[in-house]
């Protein structure tokens, strides 16, 4: 449902207290003093038969007898009773409910699933149960049995936990940080994380949102909200159980490597979120994120009256891994004329004890005229010789004549025991402040993770090679046919073939049932002058080195055969109930200045697949070298996953070896990406060892579990286990226009930046301008991704190709809004190309689009002089009238269902 209703959570205009209770202590009284202190201007209603009035309201004995509909009702009453409440709010005609009840159990025929029952089919919105409520400040609202109501404010908390949120409301009172909401979700049997991220990221009075989270139900529909959030604001975010175990025990490398918290962490850096591991950081981050724009690099400076503290700091900034900002020889120059001969001459910048505001005023624009650092951290100690408010006067006039408050470089500061009136003067100039040099070190990544996330939202990745080309009907053949005969592992042979079909290199295997086998499929292999491995091979024992199932470097047919032998032997006696079938036969392969790397897929109970790279070999869990991203994967990302791990340095030349093929290996993580959208019966593969070289790569043993897939393990229009949507491959088609001519229609690629730059150099001002409303004359890399980097489960871009020279012909968008109920589109073609259908061939697969994924209308708005536009709108079937607001704009509505019925 989405941000359905939320309106009368947040700003409902009457209230409704089901439960109320005049009982010290109890939750019911809670709430109405809470309503009344936080000033709740609507109408409040009170609910309670054994009461004719409380706390000098009246009181009435169900919501049939109140004289008004409430909007939003407030529920306190004993769990047995939570269902006939729901029901009796649907009577009268509330939006939505708060449930602070708790107890309500579980599963099929519990309370919980009454309570759903009542509620879902009529559109009632529900929060909790199991909840501390709802604080809505700026609409006075607390709805919550908190101890105290919030400072209004500009940050929105999301709690699951009622004591996390009711503590972080106690936190920022303490400090003067107030809140634009406060929400607990409690058992979120409605509204959820996913929801309440796309009502924040549309609501004026949020500028950054806090997430506290326990666990994630609905990855689909969090991950789509929580990158759509992320372009907007900030989103911090806590998660606990960092070192829980993972949900279930895992047959492969891949698997263990996988663990619950790590798949989280790489969800929440795909969503382009700021992961922060305690509560005082949420805070710390918001602070921060909140005063200040984005740093534009890593390189701090440092101005300090006290040099231990800036050695401390320039420490703790080195821990963090930012970089300490190296003086211009300018900026040294012009702090020599100001500054007295002890000066430290070098960052950090000690000004020495005794500087007064004057010192304090040069060192700063010094420092901020320096084009050699990207932020600057000022710190104060207390003297005797000075005064630590003069000190922040003049760093808060600095800042107040700057062209644009708060414009250019970011300061942060530190005045240790400067008491309230100095930070004030900080924070009335827009400066963050903090209680040691650590934290401010630490306030300072913040603002370059935060710029990283939102960089790297905005990456345009590089084009897959043209001979990226995989046979996806092979590998689901192999699988299909293994599922068949009821097995759960792909055999060696399998295996080869799976990864062949994928393009990834493999050494190759041959099946030999016994010792004599195994000589004859040697042979060759000996002949050519190669060394043999022989592999232990069952479906019942996965890891070979457990029954000491491997031999290398084999020389002779001699040894082929004693080893083949022993290995049976040896299998058979430490696993006697095990399927022996024989064992594989392979060339060895000999690259010894290869690096031994682990890739594969893992499938988490929450996100589904997951992509594991890292340092391979036998001890690879004891080593833990991994990162992990959520696919689909392109170049970029791929290249990402493995700069996020240790072996990524020695991928690099070093001594006499030379550099690995790193695009080869990132290569390989794309098609690992694909393979498992293509083929989600794949539960675990496991590439281990993965030789990297100057060479490329090769994949010398390999692992692939598979089980029936059941359907989609997520909410949503697609049919793959992905909770982020991948490309969408079956909206490509090829449409016939006008005049002979055709056209290829697919959905865009964020690697389609370039080709869209070329087509707007094609399309005249005046159609620019009928497009965008306005003159156009910059198309900046920001506007081009926000074109062609598209979450498809909430939104589709449409290109039309011209298949012969691969030029563009033009575009068509439809955006979803969070509801899935409408979608607002917009569509351009190419000046010189008008008149052949391609607008009207593009409108129409935008419809069908609209219709798949179970959209209600399509609307738009028109310049009312674009007369081809409407025309065409008309034609199709929308319905066309006069903006209400402004005259020259015609808004198009269309009705999805009656269109499609129509053809």
């Amino acid at each position: 449902m989405s941000i359905y209703a939320l309106e009368a959570v947040f700003s409902p205009k009457s209230v409704a207290v089901v439960g109320a209770s005049p009982r010290a202590g109890s939750v019911g009284r809670t709430v109405v003093q809470n309503l009344r202190q936080a000033g709740f201007a609507g109408q409040v209603g009170l609910v309670n038969p054994k009461y004719r009035q409380i706390e000098g309201v009246p009181a009435v004995g169900s919501l049939r007898q109140l004289p008004f509909s409430p909007e939003l009702v407030v529920v306190t009453t004993p769990a047995e009773t939570v269902p006939g409440v729901i029901a009796q709010a649907v009577e009268v005609g509330a939006r939505a409910a708060v449930v602070v009840t708790a107890g309500l159990g579980q599963g099929p025929g519990s309370l919980l699933e009454n309570l759903r029952n009542e509620a879902r089919p009529h559109g009632l919105r529900i929060v909790g149960p199991n909840c501390l409520g709802v604080m809505a400040p700026h609409a006075g609202l607390n709805a919550s049995f908190a101890a105290r109501s919030p400072l209004p404010g500009d940050l929105a908390l999301v709690s699951q936990s009622g004591a996390i949120a009711a503590g972080l409301v106690e936190w920022g009172a303490a400090r003067s940080i107030g809140f634009s909401a406060v929400v607990s979700l409690g058992d979120a049997l409605d509204v959820d994380f996913g929801d309440l991220l796309d009502w924040f990221a549309q609501d004026p009075k949020t500028r950054a949102i806090l997430l506290y989270i326990e666990s994630i139900r609905d990855a689909r529909k969090f991950m789509s909200a929580a990158r759509a959030a992320a372009r907007s604001k900030p989103v911090v975010v806590v998660k606990s159980g960092r070192h829980a175990q993972g949900a279930k025990a895992a047959a492969t490398h891949t698997g263990a490597l996988a663990g619950s918290d790590a798949v989280y962490d790489a969800a929440f850096r795909r969503a382009g979120l700021l992961r922060v591991h305690a509560l005082d950081e949420l805070f710390a981050a918001a602070e921060t994120l909140g005063h200040l724009r984005q740093a534009p690099g890593r390189r701090l400076a440092i101005l300090t009256n006290g040099g231990g503290i800036g050695v401390l700091a320039v420490d703790r900034l080195v821990d963090l891994g930012g970089t300490l900002a190296t003086l211009d020889p300018g900026t040294v120059r012009a702090l020599d004329r100001v500054l007295p001969p002890t000066w430290s001459r070098s960052n950090p910048v000690d000004i020495v004890g005794d500087a007064d505001a004057a010192r304090y005023t040069a060192a700063l624009e010094a420092l901020l005229a320096d084009p050699g650092n990207d932020a600057v951290l000022v710190m104060n100690v207390p003297t005797a010789l000075s005064s630590s408010i003069e000190a922040a006067d003049a760093v808060a006039s600095v800042l107040q004549r700057r062209p644009r408050p708060g414009a250019g470089k970011p300061v942060l500061g530190v005045w240790l025991g400067g008491g309230q009136e100095a930070l004030s003067r900080l924070d009335a100039a827009g400066v963050p402040t903090y209680a040691t040099e650590a934290d401010a070190v630490r306030g300072f990544t913040y603002l370059v993770r935060h710029r990283e996330a939102q960089q790297a939202l905005m990456e345009t990745p590089p084009s897959l090679p043209e001979d990226f080309v995989v046979d996806a009907a092979a590998a689901q053949a192999i699988v299909g046919r293994a599922l068949e005969q009821g097995r759960n592992w792909l055999d060696p042979l399998e295996v080869v073939a799976l990864l062949g079909a994928y393009g990834i290199p493999v050494t190759p295997a041959w099946l030999a049932a016994d010792a004599d086998a195994a000589v004859e499929a040697a042979r060759p292999l000996l002949a050519d002058g190669k060394l043999v491995a022989l592999k232990i091979l069952s479906p019942d024992i996965v890891h070979k080195s457990d029954v000491d199932g491997v031999r290398l470097n084999l020389s002779s047919e001699a040894a082929v055969r004693e080893a083949a032998a022993s290995i049976l032997a040896r299998a058979r006696e430490l696993r006697p109930q095990a399927r022996i079938e024989g064992v594989t036969v392979h060339p060895m392969v000999a690259r010894s200045k290869a690096r031994e790397l682990i890739a594969g897929i893992a499938d988490d109970p929450t996100f589904g697949p997951v992509i594991v790279f890292g340092r391979g070999g036998t001890a690879v869990e004891v080593i833990d070298d991994k990162a992990l991203a959520l696919p689909p994967l392109d170049l970029h990302l791929a290249h990402d996953l493995i700069s996020r791990t240790r072996v990524s340095r020695i991928l690099k030349a070093y001594r006499d070896v030379p550099a690995a093929d790193e695009r080869a290996v990132a290569l390989v993580l794309v098609k690992l990406a694909q393979l498992a959208a293509d083929v989600p019966q794949i539960r675990e593969l496991d590439i281990n060892p993965l030789l990297a070289d100057r060479e490329g790569v090769i994949a010398v043993d390999a692992r692939v579990a598979i089980a029936p897939h059941p359907g989609p393990a997520q909410k949503g229009p697609w049919h793959s286990s992905f909770v982020i949507r991948p490309y969408p491959k079956e909206w490509e088609r090829m449409v016939d226009l006008a005049q002979g001519r055709r056209m290829f229609v697919r959905p865009v690629r964020p690697e389609d930046e370039k080709m869209f730059l070329e087509f707007f150099s094609r399309v005249s001002d005046e159609d620019l301008r009928l497009r965008f409303f306005s003159a156009v004359r910059h198309f900046s890399h920001e506007f081009i991704a926000r074109l062609t980097q598209l979450d498809y489960a909430r939104s589709i871009a449409l290109v039309a190709i011209d298949p012969e020279n691969g030029e563009m012909l033009g575009a068509v968008r439809l955006l979803a809004d969070a509801n899935y109920e409408r979608g607002e589109y917009g569509i351009m073609v190419r000046s010189d190309l008008k008149g052949l259908g391609i607008g009207w061939q593009l409108m129409r697969i935008m419809i069908e689009w609209a219709g798949s994924i179970g959209l209600k209308a399509v609307e738009g708005q028109v310049l009312r002089e674009n007369v081809t536009m409407l025309a065409m709108c008309q034609q199709l079937g929308f319905k066309v009238r006069p903006d209400r607001e402004d005259p020259t704009v015609m808004d198009v509505l269309l009705d999805v269902a009656a269109a499609r019925a129509a053809g």
